[in-house]
């Protein structure tokens, strides 16, 4: 028996999502996306031990135990998890971060910005480090800025 998601496309190809096997540094991030090992990708990205691939939440609200099930996955490659949240740090639901918990698997949210910087730094550092980034439209985002700043 053959599920649909396996079925051959035209030419008897199955299609699968694109994926780049093994780890690289996120050279990029803005407009709407990302930018690693001479690639682009538009959309959010898991950055995995055992490959960088779209990722379908497109915001803080669409992160949840079901969307992080390929972390999960990989949990005993990795000690830390960076979730880059968008613009903007957004705490993670609890339930969500108790099944990374289970899974052994310390979870760290910031802005995306930061998360692709830290990430960059624990990977070139060869730590057991996953990122969960949601993309962003502009790398430098206008902040309101408090009265009397310049």
């Amino acid at each position: 028996m053959v599920a649909d998601d396996d079925r051959p496309g035209p030419g008897g190809v199955i299609l699968e999502p694109a994926r780049f096997p093994g780890r690289a540094p996120i050279d990029a991030y803005g407009n709407g996306g990302f930018r690693f090992a001479g690639m682009s990708h538009r959309g959010s990205l898991l950055a995995l031990p055992s490959g960088i691939q779209a990722w379908p939440a497109v915001s803080a609200a669409g992160i949840d135990a079901a969307s992080l099930a390929a972390v999960v996955a990989e949990a005993a490659a990795i000690d830390i998890l960076l979730i880059g949240t968008g613009d903007d740090l957004v705490p993670l639901d609890p339930a969500t971060r108790q099944c990374l918990a289970d899974a052994g698997i310390s979870a760290d949210l910031m802005a995306t910005g930061a998360a692709v910087r830290t990430f960059n730094v624990l990977l070139s550092e060869e730590r057991a480090v996953a990122a969960a980034l949601i993309a962003v439209e502009d790398a430098r985002p206008n902040r309101v800025q408090s009265a009397g700043a310049p």
